[in-house]
Protein backbone atom coordinates (compact mmCIF):
# COMPACT_ATOMS: atom_id res chain seq x y z
CA UNK A 1 0.00 0.00 0.00
CA UNK A 2 1.26 3.25 -1.22
CA UNK A 3 2.36 6.01 1.50
CA UNK A 4 -0.47 9.06 1.54
CA UNK A 5 -0.09 12.91 2.09
CA UNK A 6 -2.26 14.77 5.09
CA UNK A 7 -2.44 18.39 4.73
CA UNK A 8 -2.76 20.33 7.42
CA UNK A 9 -3.84 23.87 7.93
CA UNK A 10 -4.64 25.02 11.74
CA UNK A 11 -4.03 22.08 15.15
CA UNK A 12 -2.68 20.06 12.93
CA UNK A 13 0.23 21.66 12.05
CA UNK A 14 1.19 21.44 15.35
CA UNK A 15 -0.38 18.76 17.11
CA UNK A 16 -0.89 16.10 14.24
CA UNK A 17 -1.59 13.33 16.35
CA UNK A 18 -1.02 10.72 14.65
CA UNK A 19 2.58 8.81 13.15
CA UNK A 20 4.15 9.71 10.06
CA UNK A 21 7.37 9.86 8.21
CA UNK A 22 7.72 13.32 6.71
CA UNK A 23 6.88 17.19 7.17
CA UNK A 24 6.44 19.48 4.63
CA UNK A 25 5.21 23.01 4.00
CA UNK A 26 2.66 22.84 1.27
CA UNK A 27 0.50 25.25 -0.90
CA UNK A 28 -3.16 24.40 -1.62
CA UNK A 29 -4.76 26.51 -4.25
CA UNK A 30 -9.16 26.73 -4.27
CA UNK A 31 -9.21 27.19 -0.22
CA UNK A 32 -8.45 29.58 2.16
CA UNK A 33 -7.66 29.17 6.07
CA UNK A 34 -10.74 31.23 7.70
CA UNK A 35 -11.99 31.57 10.89
CA UNK A 36 -16.01 30.53 8.98
CA UNK A 37 -17.01 27.34 11.68
CA UNK A 38 -19.64 28.58 14.60
CA UNK A 39 -18.44 27.01 17.81
CA UNK A 40 -20.77 25.49 19.89
CA UNK A 41 -18.82 23.66 22.15
CA UNK A 42 -14.79 23.91 22.32
CA UNK A 43 -14.61 27.75 21.58
CA UNK A 44 -18.64 28.42 22.50
CA UNK A 45 -21.91 27.55 23.11
CA UNK A 46 -24.97 27.36 21.24
CA UNK A 47 -26.13 30.75 22.69
CA UNK A 48 -22.64 32.40 22.36
CA UNK A 49 -20.67 30.75 19.34
CA UNK A 50 -17.33 31.46 19.14
CA UNK A 51 -15.17 30.74 15.68
CA UNK A 52 -13.04 28.20 14.57
CA UNK A 53 -10.61 27.39 11.91
CA UNK A 54 -11.93 25.78 8.49
CA UNK A 55 -10.93 25.63 4.83
CA UNK A 56 -13.72 27.78 3.21
CA UNK A 57 -13.23 27.95 -0.95
CA UNK A 58 -11.04 30.90 -2.70
CA UNK A 59 -7.76 31.95 -2.50
CA UNK A 60 -4.96 29.49 -1.21
CA UNK A 61 -4.32 28.16 2.25
CA UNK A 62 -0.01 27.33 3.17
CA UNK A 63 0.15 24.55 5.73
CA UNK A 64 2.13 21.38 6.17
CA UNK A 65 1.55 17.87 4.49
CA UNK A 66 2.55 14.86 6.20
CA UNK A 67 3.83 11.54 4.66
CA UNK A 68 1.69 9.18 6.23
CA UNK A 69 3.07 5.33 5.79
CA UNK A 70 0.32 3.08 4.00
CA UNK A 71 0.43 0.84 6.19
CA UNK A 72 -1.26 2.57 8.65
CA UNK A 73 -4.06 4.14 6.28
CA UNK A 74 -6.82 2.88 7.96
CA UNK A 75 -5.53 4.25 11.16
CA UNK A 76 -4.69 7.83 10.36
CA UNK A 77 -7.80 8.08 8.19
CA UNK A 78 -10.33 6.66 11.60
CA UNK A 79 -8.17 9.10 13.76
CA UNK A 80 -8.83 11.61 11.48
CA UNK A 81 -12.16 10.94 10.87
CA UNK A 82 -13.06 11.01 14.55
CA UNK A 83 -11.08 14.23 15.40
CA UNK A 84 -12.48 16.13 12.55
CA UNK A 85 -15.69 14.50 11.66
CA UNK A 86 -17.21 15.49 15.25
CA UNK A 87 -20.36 17.27 14.01
CA UNK A 88 -20.10 17.17 10.16
CA UNK A 89 -19.19 20.23 9.45
CA UNK A 90 -16.16 19.62 7.61
CA UNK A 91 -16.12 17.04 4.61
CA UNK A 92 -13.56 14.69 3.92
CA UNK A 93 -11.77 15.29 0.88
CA UNK A 94 -8.19 14.57 -1.41
CA UNK A 95 -7.06 17.61 -3.36
CA UNK A 96 -3.77 18.75 -4.92
CA UNK A 97 -1.21 20.42 -2.92
CA UNK A 98 1.93 21.67 -3.92
CA UNK A 99 4.78 20.34 -1.69
CA UNK A 100 7.47 23.04 -1.09
CA UNK A 101 10.27 22.69 -3.47
CA UNK A 102 7.02 22.19 -6.45
CA UNK A 103 6.02 18.56 -5.80
CA UNK A 104 2.53 18.05 -6.61
CA UNK A 105 0.88 15.59 -4.52
CA UNK A 106 -2.82 14.21 -3.77
CA UNK A 107 -3.47 15.25 0.16
CA UNK A 108 -6.33 14.06 2.46
CA UNK A 109 -8.01 17.25 3.96
CA UNK A 110 -10.73 18.35 5.79
CA UNK A 111 -12.88 21.36 4.04
CA UNK A 112 -16.16 23.29 5.75
CA UNK A 113 -19.61 21.73 4.64
CA UNK A 114 -21.30 25.32 3.39
CA UNK A 115 -24.28 23.71 3.43
CA UNK A 116 -24.17 22.96 7.65
CA UNK A 117 -25.64 25.04 10.26
CA UNK A 118 -22.36 25.91 11.80
CA UNK A 119 -20.92 27.32 8.75
CA UNK A 120 -20.60 31.20 9.54
CA UNK A 121 -19.69 32.10 5.78
CA UNK A 122 -17.00 34.76 4.83
CA UNK A 123 -16.41 36.98 7.62
CA UNK A 124 -14.99 40.60 7.52
CA UNK A 125 -11.97 40.89 10.65
CA UNK A 126 -14.14 42.85 12.46
CA UNK A 127 -17.12 40.79 11.74
CA UNK A 128 -14.93 37.61 12.95
CA UNK A 129 -13.03 39.87 16.24
CA UNK A 130 -16.18 40.60 17.32
CA UNK A 131 -17.78 37.47 17.59
CA UNK A 132 -14.23 35.73 18.96
CA UNK A 133 -14.43 38.53 21.82
CA UNK A 134 -15.53 36.90 24.64
CA UNK A 135 -17.01 33.70 23.35
CA UNK A 136 -15.61 31.02 26.01
CA UNK A 137 -16.36 27.19 25.55
CA UNK A 138 -15.00 23.76 26.85
CA UNK A 139 -11.58 24.34 25.99
CA UNK A 140 -11.28 27.79 26.95
CA UNK A 141 -11.42 31.57 25.68
CA UNK A 142 -11.94 31.94 21.49
CA UNK A 143 -9.39 34.55 21.54
CA UNK A 144 -7.06 31.86 23.52
CA UNK A 145 -7.56 29.84 20.56
CA UNK A 146 -7.11 32.52 17.54
CA UNK A 147 -3.89 33.81 19.19
CA UNK A 148 -2.32 30.29 19.58
CA UNK A 149 -3.23 29.76 16.30
CA UNK A 150 -1.36 33.01 14.79
CA UNK A 151 1.20 32.42 17.18
CA UNK A 152 2.00 29.05 15.88
CA UNK A 153 1.88 29.83 12.42
CA UNK A 154 4.49 32.25 13.07
CA UNK A 155 6.55 29.70 15.05
CA UNK A 156 6.13 27.61 11.58
CA UNK A 157 7.21 31.20 9.31
CA UNK A 158 3.82 30.77 7.78
CA UNK A 159 1.91 33.97 7.19
CA UNK A 160 -2.08 34.50 7.07
CA UNK A 161 -2.57 38.16 6.92
CA UNK A 162 -5.98 38.09 7.75
CA UNK A 163 -6.06 35.49 10.67
CA UNK A 164 -3.00 38.19 12.08
CA UNK A 165 -5.28 40.81 11.47
CA UNK A 166 -8.28 39.46 13.24
CA UNK A 167 -5.94 38.51 16.34
CA UNK A 168 -4.54 42.46 16.74
CA UNK A 169 -8.15 43.31 17.06
CA UNK A 170 -8.79 40.78 19.53
CA UNK A 171 -6.14 42.71 22.44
Amino acid sequence: MDDFWVFGYGSLMWRPGFAHVETRRARLTGYRRALCVHSHVHRGTAERPGLVLGLDRGGACVGLAFRVPGALRDEVVGYLRERELVTNVYLERTMAAVLEGGEAVQALGYIVDRNHAQYAGRLDVEAAASQVRGAVGVSGPNEEYVLNTVGHLRALGIRDRWLEDVAGRLG
